[in-house]
């Protein structure tokens, strides 16, 4: 899958969401009217390494990272726990190689605040990320009532 195709396929899907070009990345934001200046973060999707986020190596060739932001119990399912945050461009203490593509990860800087991540995501990988992708809408829909 392409990049856009997964932000596409979010701001078809997700009412009341916006996509946000900022810090060389793309979000989708449940931010409905515009009502807050960004709204509230449900998955970004970044092409490019960071001056603190180099774990990936995504500044490979045609290689990007969906990021997702999901509850933290889906997050203990889908890894065992939540780890430590790691320190000013660090990487979070997990045994995983954030480097591999299509497959479900932890985040390897924003796991510890629950976020997951997949890099370069098949069709079938996609399908699996939905479910998740659903979750974070529904996520960032109760954070911003909350804030309401």
């Amino acid at each position: 899958m392409l990049a856009n195709e997964i932000l596409k396929y979010c701001l078809d899907t997700l009412p009341d969401t916006v996509l946000v070009n900022s810090w060389g990345e793309s979000g989708i934001f449940y931010n409905p009217n515009n009502t807050l200046k960004r709204g509230i973060y449900i998955l970004t999707v970044k092409e490019k390494d960071g001056e603190n986020d180099k774990s990936s190596d995504l500044n490979r060739e045609n290689i990007y990272r969906v990021n997702i932001g999901v509850r933290k119990k889906t997050f203990i399912d889908l890894f065992g726990s939540v780890p430590a945050r790691p320190q000013k461009g660090g990487v979070v203490n997990m045994p995983f190689d954030f480097t591999q593509t299509d497959k479900i990860l932890p985040h390897p800087v924003y796991s510890w605040m629950s976020w997951i991540c997949a890099l370069n995501p098949s069709v079938s990988t996609f399908e699996q990320l939905k479910p998740l992708i659903n979750e974070a809408y529904e996520y960032a829909q109760e954070k911003y009532f909350k804030r309401k």
